[in-house]
């Protein structure tokens, strides 16, 4: 399912539901036009303002542990990853709906969980940017 997000039910449990809208680039745009590796030039201002969401996403710890956990895999259930950190449901349902917001991973509902996957797309665009290109012969 495109454009889901979970969100916390009041019993404690998750359910998908259409994606608000962030103010904020979102990673799809980012995917569009990106990416000339770091070291071949500077960035301009549009693409330090698109990028910029994506990598906050990722400069939280439990943010950054989710998506390694999400990407170590096909998918992942949310009742898995809950199991594996300190903090509550609803903490890591936010944490999740950030990566989600970003454009970094995905959802679907089946049943009673929601499963995570992440979107390869912006991964590899991301990887391309942080590429060090060889230095040019003077």
């Amino acid at each position: 399912m495109a454009g889901v997000t979970a969100e916390t039910l009041p019993g404690g449990g998750l359910a998908c539901q259409p994606r608000r809208m962030s103010k904020q680039a979102v990673g799809s745009e980012v995917t569009a036009r990106c990416c000339t590796p770091l070291a071949a030039g500077p960035l301009s201002e549009a693409q330090s303002t698109e990028l910029a969401p994506v990598f906050k996403a990722i400069g939280d710890p439990v943010r950054l542990r989710l998506l390694s956990m999400i990407a170590s895999t096909d998918e992942a259930c949310v009742c898995d990853l809950t199991d594996a950190f300190t903090v509550s449901g609803p903490t890591i349902s936010h944490h999740l709906r950030v990566l989600r917001e970003a454009g970094l991973v995905d959802c679907e509902r089946r049943g009673t969980w929601v499963y995570y996957w992440v979107r390869p797309e912006l991964l590899r665009k991301l990887s391309a940017l942080l590429e060090i290109a060889p230095p040019v012969p003077a």
